[in-house]
């Protein structure tokens, strides 16, 4: 997958939908390069449990910098159905492959609502020129 085929969020979170084959969608949800990057020197980062209900605009766990402590928020209604629990130890992995490898959950949506309020990749790198030029 590519940055050009993800649904972002404006708190920086990507999300790629898959249907699979009985139609239940969904979400792998990770962080965009821009937030890394802003970010800087990743410390530690707090995942959630799989099995956990989250709704959309809640947080499901945390990102530490040496700057500053980061919610990560869901952009859609769902079940954490798995974690991604190796990125606790391979940090690195965020920066070097952050729409691949350096995904956080995957969740099975329940509301797909959210969806609606996502932008697409040209509506993102928008917004991140506007923020960049703060």
């Amino acid at each position: 997958m590519t940055p050009e085929q993800l649904l972002y969020a404006k708190t920086h979170e990507w999300v790629y939908v898959e249907t699979d084959s009985s139609g239940a969608k969904t979400a792998l949800i990770g962080l965009s390069a821009f937030a890394i990057e802003a970010l800087t020197d990743l410390v530690y980062i707090d995942l959630p449990e799989v099995g956990r209900q989250v709704a959309a605009g809640d947080s499901f766990g945390e990102i530490e910098s040496v700057k500053a402590v980061s919610d990560l928020y869901s952009p859609v209604d769902g079940e954490i159905v798995e974690v991604n629990t190796e990125i606790a130890d391979r940090l690195e992995t965020l920066s070097d492959d952050p729409y691949q490898a350096g995904w956080f959950i995957k969740l099975r949506i329940t509301d797909e609502a959210g969806l609606a309020g996502l932008a697409d990749h040209a509506a993102y790198q928008k917004q991140c020129a506007e923020e960049g030029d703060h």
